[in-house]
């Protein structure tokens, strides 16, 4: 069974960076993050791995961890948000507490979605991949990405429904800050490789591939386990966006994970926006979302709200979902919270 969290009024949250800290030239824009929530009337507690950052982390992996593992234990505090990913959060996650896991959200994306998945998978607890805690730092959020709020107060055995965004952003200007953060300046167009619509259901599992990938063969990577212990079997919708890797990096990872059995059961395939997947020489990304199509027999929907191009829609690790892409670039998510 799938257990969900549930965000209440005026919340405490934790801070803390499993990943990369804050650079000292930008605490100024994290403390605009805390004093923007506080306004909001949620309490905001600052873990110290948050303040540093030397050799692409915020601290030692254990250290990440027990600081992790702290604010998981502290009743005082209701949910946690990195400030942002990173690039090493896979060093601490032998050191996560995973037995003394509590049912309060964990929210982020990029780095965070190693640790998320993990315990999504470790404990059946579910987990959110959504906006890191720098990016509501504005005035106010776009429609899409205030949604985190709507969807992290969803009740157990009630649904939410989130849709598409009409524009999107090309590119990160942290110099050029608008009143919500984001420069949406792109249309927003979900597509599908049928090229018509297409509607794709089951228990919701992913984030960003570059990182979850290190997953795989792991025992934090056990996916069979998890569809055995927690969703009797139920097919798997997995949603995945790329930071950085190239078209046939993005191959080979997606051949490893049908290797590894992770798309055993598997009813659909998401992927996220992304200004990598550069081709090589003529194998363009479209190619790898065909060539994955035609092996798995299943549905790929792509260029959805998800990832490092935000806005994005908040996806439950765990709930069961269905997606729909209406063939002319816009869509639809709706989550149940279903145990």
């Amino acid at each position: 069974m799938i257990k969900y969290p549930i965000l209440k009024n005026n919340a405490r949250i934790g801070v803390t960076a499993p990943s990369s800290g804050v650079p000292s030239f930008l605490h100024d824009m994290f403390k605009q993050a805390c004093n923007r929530m506080e306004e909001r009337g949620y309490s905001v507690t600052v873990g110290d791995t948050v303040w540093t950052q030397e050799k692409a982390k915020s601290a030692p992996a254990k250290v990440r961890a027990e600081e992790f593992n702290q604010m998981m234990a502290d009743d005082s505090i209701d949910l946690i948000i990195p400030p942002w990913g990173g690039e090493l959060l896979i060093e601490m996650v032998e050191h996560v507490e995973f037995a003394a896991i509590k049912k309060k959200w964990i929210i982020g994306y990029s780095d965070t979605s190693g640790l998320m998945l993990a315990i999504t998978l470790k404990t059946g607890i579910a987990t959110a991949n959504g906006t890191n805690f720098v990016d509501i730092r504005g005035e106010y959020s776009d429609e899409t990405t205030a949604m985190w709020e709507k969807v992290l107060s969803t009740k157990e055995g009630e649904s939410v429904l989130q849709h598409s965004s009409s524009h999107y952003q090309k590119a990160w200007q942290h110099g050029n800050p608008t009143p919500h953060v984001f420069h949406l300046t792109e249309e927003t167009s979900w597509k599908t490789v049928s090229g018509k619509k297409e509607k794709v259901e089951g228990r919701l599992l992913g984030g960003c591939i570059d990182i979850i990938r290190h997953l795989v063969g792991t025992p934090f990577g056990d996916v069979k386990i998890f569809q055995k212990q927690f969703i009797n079997e139920e097919p798997i919708l997995w949603y995945f966006e790329n930071c950085e890797m190239n078209t046939t990096d993005l191959r080979r990872t997606l051949v490893q994970m049908k290797l590894a059995g992770w798309f055993e059961e598997c009813s659909g395939i998401l992927f996220g926006r992304s200004d990598a997947n550069d081709p090589v020489g003529d194998y363009t990304v479209e190619d790898v979302y065909q060539d994955l199509a035609d092996e798995l027999g299943i549905p790929v929907i792509y260029d959805f709200d998800c990832g490092h191009q935000p806005p994005q829609n908040t996806f439950i690790n765990g709930a069961y979902a269905e997606v729909e892409a209406d063939g002319e670039g816009k869509g639809t998510v709706l989550q149940y919270f279903r145990s």
